[in-house]
């Protein structure tokens, strides 16, 4: 049976993949305790279902390394998604890292009412914010912002922001507000095109495996 590549996103979600695995069965003590390894085997404790070759990366890389074939699965957020492909099949959604894209601002902005001009928008998800506004059939300026996007209409630079929230306790502290919900945000797993061809009886089995851990 085949081995499956799989790209995981750096950080928390990471550990919840680790912790979901571990509980699906694969044996995950390389994954537990990394040290500098870039490739990571986790063998299945049976050897009834395909061994999992771990790849850590950052999130846009585990959408880079999917979409190019490297890695025959990914486990990534959906924000991410979003913002940077679609260019593989997405297939599960994971229940963890949940959060939700927002549109926040300052709370005298009044995001219902006609505005003669566009507004200004910073945001680190430039394609989320433009996609967003263009159903809402507004035009919008937006400023792409690396650090601390809740500093944009704080200092004037933008109407409001449009990013990632968890709990909104950032966004309190600084004054600002959530005027609409954008989209709801949590892991997601993501399959190689070319993948779900070559090694489809190693895919669809670990995918029910995933599935069936996830039920319980």
């Amino acid at each position: 049976m085949q081995a499956l590549k799989i790209a995981l996103t750096k950080g928390r979600l990471e550990q919840k993949s680790v912790a979901l695995f571990e509980k699906a069965g694969y044996d995950c003590e390389n994954l537990k305790n990394p040290g500098r390894k870039l490739l990571l085997e986790a063998p299945y404790r049976d050897e009834t279902a395909a061994s999992l070759v771990a790849v850590l990366a950052k999130a846009p890389d585990v959408i880079t390394y999917v979409e190019r074939g490297v890695c025959d699965l990914g486990i990534v957020g959906k924000d991410t998604i979003m913002e940077h492909g679609t260019s593989f099949y997405e297939v599960l959604d994971l229940g963890f890292g949940r959060c939700r894209f927002a549109l926040a601002s300052l709370p005298e902005t009044d995001f219902d009412r006609p505005s003669y001009k566009p507004r200004v928008i910073g945001t680190k998800y430039p394609n989320v914010t433009r996609q967003y506004f263009a159903k809402r059939g507004e035009e919008v300026d937006i400023v792409k912002i690396e650090g601390s996007v809740e500093l944009a209409p704080i200092l004037g630079l933008a109407d409001g922001i449009v990013d990632i929230v968890e709990t909104g306790t950032t966004l309190k502290e600084n004054g600002l507000v959530i005027k609409k919900e954008v989209a709801p945000v949590s892991a997601r797993l993501i399959v190689n095109l070319v993948s779900m061809k070559m090694k489809k009886r190693e895919i669809l089995g670990f995918i029910e495996q995933i599935q069936r851990t996830l039920a319980e």
